[in-house]
């Protein structure tokens, strides 16, 4: 069987997403997905199996909850530049380098996106080969697990969505430093070890309130993906 993660990263990206009713519409679709793919264990993927069940029997309380989790907390923030430049002014050159990133594989953001989004880094990585999107994923591990980290504190479900990303992109947790959350610490000590080091395309196929994904091809696209 090929070594594919793309079905795999999407639908976790997709997860992660504002759970608006259209998105919730979609879940049955991700759990297909997910269990087609078969790129995480079982236990993980009945994990994410009641993230799903809890998000599509839901209401307006699944979203309102989202808001307060990832929209009201620096530590489950799910822009991975404001866990280390908060809002400071060095999180626009960060920026522009994985703005580069997603272009010289062919891809672009529509202006109301910012790059560092995680379900958008998600939807870039799930165009990569395996071995390249686990390699981009590795560069920022740390802050997966520093957010998943948070939302267990938070006895939040969506911890499984983390965790699944991390054992996908064949990461042990035991071998990342341990960092405390940004609404816990802003010392000089947080700045490292650095995220997106150069973001390297090496290996690339040439290819506060709620945001859509609008990731868009360059020449020829067929249209905004979509799930």
């Amino acid at each position: 069987m090929a070594d594919t993660i793309k079905l795999t990263l999407r639908a976790l990206s997709y997860l992660l997403r504002y759970p608006s009713a259209e998105m919730r519409s979609h879940l049955h679709e991700v759990s297909s997905a997910l269990h087609m793919e078969q790129a995480i264990g079982q236990h993980r993927l009945a994990a994410l199996d009641q993230l799903i069940k809890r998000l599509q029997t839901g209401d307006l309380q699944v979203e309102a909850e989202y808001v307060e989790l990832f929209d009201r907390g620096y530590g489950t923030a799910l822009h991975l530049f404001e866990h280390i430049h908060g809002d400071s002014r060095d999180r626009g050159p960060a920026m522009i380098d994985l703005i580069k990133t997603y272009e010289q594989a062919g891809l672009l953001t529509t202006p109301d996106e910012l790059p560092d989004y995680l379900p958008l880094v998600l939807e870039y990585s799930s165009t990569q080969p395996a071995s390249a999107a686990r390699a981009f994923i590795s560069e920022f591990a740390h802050l997966l697990h520093v957010i998943e980290q948070a939302l267990q504190k938070r006895n939040s479900d969506y911890a499984f969505v983390l965790d699944a990303l991390i054992n996908v992109a064949g990461i042990s947790t035991k071998d990342l430093p341990t960092l405390k959350p940004r609404e816990e610490s802003l010392d000089d000590s947080w700045q490292e070890p650095a995220a997106f080091d150069g973001c390297s395309t090496k290996g690339q196929a040439a290819t506060n309130a709620p945001q859509p994904i609008h990731l868009m091809r360059r020449q020829g696209s067929s249209g905004k993906t979509s799930y």
